[in-house]
Parts: structure tokens; C-alpha cells; sequence
């Protein structure tokens, strides 16, 4: 699909850790990662921010430029140096025209995509910080992010920052889970690095959880502090 797009959009190479664009600026057309990942993160307060979705190659992003007097609805940054594909409004009303095939896949995957940021926001009201956490790394695992030979999930500095933006928790909840883990033999650490078991261990350990009971709850109390602080 990438091919087919090349020819009617604008093609960039963002360094490691450069704001591809912020939060309320104008928006026109939609991207595609070429190469590399972009990571949507929205500032909840100072120092703190949540990350609904991270855009990996083949994948899409900043979709709300194709509507009316669009504004971007989060901030977008290089997570590493990647290639990325822009098609403008215009373009894309262009390639619906003349690759109608290619077009319906394009905007298929989109669909797909607004789909698990649905399902992220179901998680994120329904789901404790423990199961957030778990399901964030098998998804992580699964995306061969972060992952060493032996399937497991490294967490540095930078990941586990990443990590507890995506499950929408303080570093301290996030930090009371992973300790869990590694008295639960799940997760080890060594030096300041975190190594989490491969993802099969962890479905399991997520299955189970919602087994236990996966009620739906309101966002109050320590999820909504959570969220907030």
C-alpha cells in the first residue's frame, strides 16, 4: 500500500526524538511510517503524559487532518529516526479518485487502527493498572518492541518511561506491579534494567487476572488518580 501512496505524497526523514507536530496545530491529510516508529502522546500535566497509540511501519497516523478545519489532537515525536509519507487533503481526495482499490485498503487499516484506540480506551476504563500493564507489554511483545533474543521485554530508562505512558499510571503504581512480577518470577531485574518473561507467560497472567473478574468501573478513585497526577 505504501508503494501505491508514494506517488501522490511527500516523503520525510524525522531524527530520533524530533516533533513531527504538536497538539492543536493546524492539520492537513495523514501520515504513513515508512521506517521507524512515531509515538502519539498527549500531556495530561507537567512531566506526565499518556501515549494512546505508537505508529509503527505500515502503520497510520494524525487522520483527524482530513477533516474540516482539523486540528491535531495529540503531539507526535520520532521515537527513533523514521521515514514517514504525508498526504495532504488534496492528495488524498486524489488517490481515492484514481487507485479506488488501494484506497479502500488504506482506509481499511484506518479503521482497524481507530478500532484499537477504542479497545485502549475500553482498557484503560475497565481494567486495573496491573492488567493495563500487562496487556501494554504483550502488545509491546508482540510488536518486537523492546524485546531481546529470548522474547523477553527489556525496560531501560527510556522504556519504562514509554511503559507507564502507555498504561496511563504514576511510576509508583507501575513500580508496585513490576515488583510483583518479579516476586511472581515474571519479571527480573538486573542492574537498572527490568527483563519481563516472553509474551506467553504474560497472556496467561492477563487471562487469569480476567478471570478474576474484569468489571467495568468509573474513573475515580486510584485509577482516576492515576490519570491525573
Amino acid at each position: 500500500m505504501a508503494d501505491a501512496v508514494a506517488a501522490y505524497a511527500a516523503k520525510a526523514t524525522w531524527p530520533a526524538g524530533f516533533v513531527v507536530y504538536q497538539r492543536g496545530a493546524q492539520a492537513d491529510g495523514m501520515f504513513i511510517v515508512v521506517r521507524g516508529r512515531i509515538v502519539l502522546r498527549s500531556r495530561v500535566k507537567a512531566g506526565r503524559a499518556f501515549v494512546p497509540a505508537l505508529a509503527r511501519e505500515g502503520e497510520t497516523f494524525g487522520w483527524e487532518g482530513l477533516g474540516a478545519n482539523a486540528r491535531y489532537a495529540t503531539d507526535a515525536r520520532a521515537d527513533e529516526e523514521s521515514d514517514t509519507l504525508h498526504l495532504s487533503s488534496s492528495r488524498f481526495r486524489e488517490f481515492v479518485r484514481e487507485q479506488p482499490q488501494q484506497a479502500l485498503v488504506l482506509v481499511g487499516q484506518m479503521v482497524e487502527e481507530r478500532t484499537a484506540l477504542l479497545e485502549k480506551l475500553r482498557e484503560l476504563a475497565t481494567l486495573s493498572v496491573e492488567q493495563r500493564l500487562i496487556s501494554s507489554l504483550v502488545h509491546l511483545a508482540r510488536a518486537r518492541m523492546f524485546t531481546t533474543d529470548d522474547g523477553r521485554i527489556a525496560l531501560g530508562g527510556a522504556q519504562y518511561k514509554l511503559l507507564c505512558e502507555l498504561v496511563g499510571a504514576t511510576r509508583e503504581s507501575v513500580s508496585l506491579v513490576l515488583t510483583r512480577l518479579v516476586g511472581e518470577g515474571l519479571a527480573e531485574r538486573d542492574g537498572s534494567t527490568i527483563y519481563v518473561s516472553p509474551v506467553s507467560a504474560l497472556a496467561d497472567r492477563l487471562d487469569g487476572a480476567r478471570l478474576d473478574g474484569d468489571v467495568p468501573i468509573a474513573l475515580t478513585g486510584h485509577l482516576a488518580a492515576d490519570i491525573r497526577d
